[in-house]
């Protein structure tokens, strides 16, 4: 008995079923008047349409010449918001970041200010960005990666957009003692690449030195005037050109 959900469309029959007059059904497509099969016919008119056999072109897969929706890289652009995420992680990824410091980047690559200030908050909020942490890790990194000194590191953090009670708070975990200690730990490197030199020039390439990282005038004379005595200079003739030069 033949089954109605068997048929392979309403007004056919499945090859694999019997046809209605008993006989078995050719799995093969009927042959025509000429004893071509219409497997045989098909090939042949694929073949004289495209010349590409039974695969035919992308255009005749696709339904058109053009490229399908999800290979063509089309479509909407992202929201601004989710273009400011994806930009603010990307950057947090290479390195810690401050809010000056994603807010420039956003507005450098057209992010409206509004779609900006609410990821960057929300970014806050969930600790992805901690200006106080930044501050602390960059003056614990430049003070003994680079030997700075308060005032120079704060200079620094500046410039990154941190506020000023955040970096009063991060460079004051420095004392007086350990930034004297660096400064002598710094001469001490220096001394050697020095010796030979005349005592003026030695005196202002050291103090100089210190100067640039940000150690104040009395402190780099300090330290210098200690390090030169203890090497064997004589401590009247520093004196006396450290009282006449000012230095």
């Amino acid at each position: 008995m033949v089954r109605r959900s068997d048929w392979s469309s309403p007004g056919g029959f499945s090859s694999d079923w019997p046809s209605p007059d008993g006989s078995s059904a050719d799995r093969s497509s009927p042959q025509s008047s000429d004893g071509r099969s219409g497997g045989d016919r098909g090939r042949a008119g694929r073949a004289g349409r495209g010349g590409r056999g039974s695969r035919g072109s992308r255009g005749e897969r696709t339904g058109s010449g053009a490229e399908p929706p999800s290979r063509a890289g089309g479509g909407a652009p992202l929201p601004p918001e989710e273009q400011a995420r994806a930009i603010c992680l990307r950057l947090l990824t290479g390195s810690p970041r401050t809010r000056k410091q994603l807010a420039e980047a956003l507005a450098q690559r057209g992010i409206p200010d509004d779609a900006a200030e609410a990821v960057l908050s929300r970014f806050e909020e969930v600790g992805l960005i901690d200006d106080a942490a930044f501050a602390g890790a960059w003056v614990d990194s430049r003070h003994r990666g680079r030997g700075l000194a308060r005032r120079a590191l704060a200079r620094e953090l500046r410039t990154k957009g941190v506020e000023s009670a955040v970096i009063d708070e991060a460079v004051g975990r420095l004392d007086a003692e350990q930034e004297e200690r660096t400064a002598r730990e710094l001469v001490e490197r220096k001394l050697r690449v020095t010796r030979g030199m005349e005592r003026e020039k030695r005196l202002r390439r050291l103090v100089g030195m210190l100067a640039r990282k940000g150690y104040s005038e009395g402190l780099a004379v300090r330290v210098v005037r200690q390090a030169l005595e203890e090497e064997g200079d004589d401590p009247e003739a520093l004196d006396a050109y450290l009282s006449g030069d000012g230095e």
